[in-house]
């Protein structure tokens, strides 16, 4: 009787300690802190990874056998990978695309230029309808040089050394028109990327760091069957290539 009576004084002695509970409401609550300063519209995309890994180390993410928060030989490859020369190009890359949303902010506005990134790599996307005459492959220049010459600036930077460009023309699914210049949507495509190389190259930018494709209405963005969607899959893609694509 003594015995179960000091059991019940003690509160059953099993379960986890009531200071634990509380820890572990303040440590929830400063990483719901740090996540409302995180701003989500610029993106290190190496950082992140770095933020991941480091929660992961900490115990806060899956982890396989052992105390996570003992250093030893996984930790010191996973420094080793993260300095490798690979990981800095990445570090570039994502610098390259905060520095094109800030250069290209108007446009981006206007919708004259989009900034997006996939497995290509950073994509500098152009609006058709407005870099291009309707159903030429002539470059608009008196309203688009100074967006040219930034984006030439932007290609000619130190952080992109190194680096190879691809030129890809899309156009919608309309046909061209049979007594215009160009055969087909192919021809088209093609003969607006290779414009937008011309005048980057008289700008000063080597042409070997260039590749050019024209894919006519076989890579939409959206539905062809509006004017709207149309006018979205109208561009040309400058695309600087991520190392799996060169």
């Amino acid at each position: 009787m003594a015995r179960k009576k000091k059991q019940e004084e003690g509160g059953g002695g099993g379960g986890a300690p009531e200071w634990l509970v509380t820890y572990s409401d303040m440590v929830t609550l400063l990483l719901c802190f740090f996540v409302a300063l995180f701003n989500v519209s610029e993106v290190d995309e190496v950082q992140l990874q770095q933020m991941i890994s480091a929660l992961n180390n900490l115990g806060m993410g899956p982890a396989e056998g052992g105390a996570t928060l003992t250093a030893g030989k996984s930790a010191d490859l996973g420094n080793t990978i993260m300095s490798l020369p690979s990981m800095e190009k990445g570090k570039s890359l994502s610098t390259a695309k905060k520095k094109a949303t800030s250069l290209f902010a108007p446009e981006i506005k206007s919708n004259k230029v989009r900034i997006s990134s996939d497995e290509r790599g950073l994509v500098i996307t152009l609006a058709s309808d407005a870099f291009f005459r309707p159903a030429s492959a002539e470059i608009n220049i008196e309203e688009t040089r100074d967006i040219l010459l930034r984006l030439g600036s932007l290609l000619n930077s130190p952080d992109l050394a190194g680096r190879k460009f691809r030129i890809e023309g899309h156009t919608d699914s309309m046909p061209v028109d049979p007594a215009g210049p160009w055969p087909s949507n192919w021809e088209l495509s093609a003969a607006r990327s290779i414009n937008v190389l011309k005048f980057l190259t008289d700008i000063g930018i080597e042409e070997k760091r260039f590749q050019v494709a024209g894919f006519a209405d076989t890579v939409p963005l959206a539905s062809n069957d509006t004017p709207e969607g149309r006018a979205y899959n109208r561009r040309v893609d400058i695309v600087i290539l991520d190392e799996g694509h060169l």
